[in-house]
């Protein structure tokens, strides 16, 4: 095979030099402080055995899907796991992805139309700034959770746009790189009286853990302006897939106009099965359990920052996810190399993936991590901020 052009070599080179290369790490045995498995589902051996045991008890002997939904990846199994999905989030319809990436992708570029608007939070994931740029809509972002921001843009653009423009106001009910929450309430009130459709991302929100729609305003205010919802299964749910829930009729005009989910290879059946089997396990006592627990260790790790006079340096965050801003690439390799070296698994997020001089340290919470451990790690991140190679 050829090797690569000059200009991509030069790209890879500028990536260097910034100290900024991405390169794939094994999974360690170091203590989880990096995972997405907050609640320990994906180490599950109820949802491991749970989903053969249900394939089996079906007779379904099959490795693949074998093709796409809308030719021979479509299923019983993949029907009922969807009406499931549904009325766990009370939902109309719920029509599922092979990624959060994916649904994201095929959702914004199919959904606005050219003559529509789409606002979106600065802060949004990249798979919805690429959905969006994929499409034909106008695009406007607003400050980052800045609601008197979004109302200035929504006056502009009901005073400029025709009748007919569809306005879709796009965020995150938890932010993966910052770990906070927009203002549910006056978001969802703001999109009523600027007659605006709401999309949520819900990818790292945790129902029973974290703020959700379902805990905000008035039903009827809520169905109103919530237009799309998506979830992940890779994350807290500790398996794969995701899925856009909403009418019926979205679920319609997405089988037919979005890309990402007619051109590819539906999820095979232990994926689906393990999807349905982990859903039917979150609402036990045990996982409950666990959602009791990592609440606790959110409450620990603030206060523990609070006790160690690391706020200055702490996004605040109700959420299982905490970063500690780091500025500069090289800095804040070192001080993950420190706390790796003790034995705890932290990544260091660098630039341009965050803007350049919000580089950080980002901290996710799990249920099965102890109050010891969440203590000693911060204590070494304190000692490791006021070393004197970062001094």
């Amino acid at each position: 095979m050829t090797g690569l052009p000059k200009k991509l070599n030069q790209k890879l080179q500028e990536r260097s030099t910034r100290n900024a290369l991405r390169e794939l790490q094994a999974v360690s045995r170091k203590i989880d402080f990096v995972s997405n498995d907050y609640l320990g589902m994906a180490r599950d051996e109820v949802v491991f055995h749970g989903a053969h045991k249900l394939l089996i008890d079906r007779g379904i002997i099959q490795n693949g899907s074998t093709g796409s939904r809308l030719l021979s990846g479509n299923s019983v199994l993949y029907e009922e796991t969807e009406q499931y999905l549904a009325e766990y989030y009370k939902a109309d319809a719920a029509l599922i992805f092979n990624s959060g990436y994916d649904a994201n992708l095929g959702l914004f570029s199919s959904v606005p139309q050219r003559t529509d608007v789409v606002v979106f939070d600065e802060y949004i994931h990249a798979s919805m700034r690429d959905g969006i740029r994929m499409g034909t809509a106008k695009s406007l972002k607003f400050k980052h959770n800045d609601l008197d921001d979004l109302t200035s843009i929504l006056q502009r653009v009901r005073k400029d746009s025709d009748k007919g423009t569809e306005c879709y106001v796009v965020t995150e009910a938890v932010f993966s790189m910052d770990g906070d929450s927009p203002d549910l309430e006056r978001l969802t009130a703001l999109c009523k009286e600027y007659q605006c459709k709401l999309i949520l991302d819900e990818a790292h929100s945790i129902q029973g853990v974290d703020d959700t729609v379902e805990d905000h305003s008035k039903k009827e205010l809520r169905d109103k302006v919530l237009f799309a919802r998506i979830v992940t299964f890779g994350k807290a749910m500790g398996v794969q897939g995701s899925a856009i829930l909403g009418s019926n009729d979205l679920k319609s005009y997405l089988l037919n106009f979005a890309r990402s989910f007619i051109y590819t290879t539906a999820l095979p059946p232990i994926i689906v099965a393990s999807i349905l089997t982990a859903f039917r396990t979150i609402e036990t006592a045990k996982i409950k359990e666990r959602k009791k627990g990592l609440k606790e260790n959110i409450g620990i790790f603030n206060k523990e920052i609070y006790n160690l006079k690391l706020g200055n340096s702490f996004i605040p965050s109700t959420s299982a996810i905490h970063s500690c801003i780091v500025p500069g690439n090289s800095e804040v390799k070192k001080i993950a190399a420190v706390i790796q070296e003790k034995g705890y698994d932290i990544r260091p997020i660098l630039s341009p993936t965050v803007p350049e001089g919000q580089e950080r340290l980002r901290f996710c919470l799990h249920s099965y991590n102890t109050e010891k451990e969440i203590k000693e790690v911060l204590s070494i991140l304190a000692s490791s901020i006021n070393a004197e190679f970062y001094v």
